[in-house]
């Protein structure tokens, strides 16, 4: 049995509390499939067996949760850690100079954007630890993009139903079509945001 085959069971017979520990784990860096498991619990609530309202709050809690513990482990041990464990839950260094590219680029907004690309959102935390960035802005940020990522996955679950798997079908065969507009209303939210922080 997979690890997403047996999260998903879990789901099933845990519901809320196996999403809340599985989005934790999941962000700190465990190869759990946060996406899948928040779709399927889209679809769960479709078929009435969780409540909308009460997966989006766990949902959102469990990044929350999972985002802090990152900052909290960048922030207290540094790049060492990743230097150390990181072989062994697949970060490779070119991860890291990627999102440390990104920072430069984007400065936090990289918080939001990242919660969207697999193997980088627990980096993005990580990062802004070891970058000393302020818990303020650090929250507002990843806790944003915490709320709009488990409510778009969610909500794509719910209205998918019973085909909520094909979400990643279509995902692996057009996701060079579909992530940049996605990425690119990221970057115009964030554009019209230092614009209106300049002009202030």
């Amino acid at each position: 049995m997979t690890i997403e085959q047996t999260v998903l069971e879990l789901l099933s017979v845990y519901g809320y509390i196996a999403l809340f520990l599985s989005l934790v784990l999941g962000i700190v860096g465990l190869p759990i499939p946060d996406e899948v498991i928040m779709t399927y619990v889209g679809f769960l609530v479709s078929q009435g067996t969780m409540k909308f309202s009460a997966a989006l709050f766990t949902a959102f809690a469990g990044s929350v949760v999972g985002m802090t513990i990152s900052y909290s482990l960048g922030r207290y041990f540094g790049f060492p850690l990743i230097r150390r464990f990181g072989k062994h839950i697949g970060i490779k260094e070119a991860h890291w100079q990627k999102v440390q590219t990104w920072y430069e680029k984007f400065g936090p907004f990289v918080l939001m954007i990242g919660y969207f690309l697999p193997g980088i959102r627990h980096l993005t935390a990580f990062s802004a630890g070891t970058s000393r960035m302020r818990v303020i802005s650090f929250g507002m940020y990843a806790y944003t993009g915490g709320f709009i990522w488990a409510l778009t996955f969610i909500s794509l679950g719910r209205v998918l139903g019973e085909h909520w798997n094909l979400l990643f079908v279509y995902l692996h065969r057009y996701g060079v079509w579909i992530l940049p507009p996605l990425l690119l209303l990221f970057l115009g939210i964030f554009l019209v945001y230092r614009r209106k922080k300049k002009l202030s």
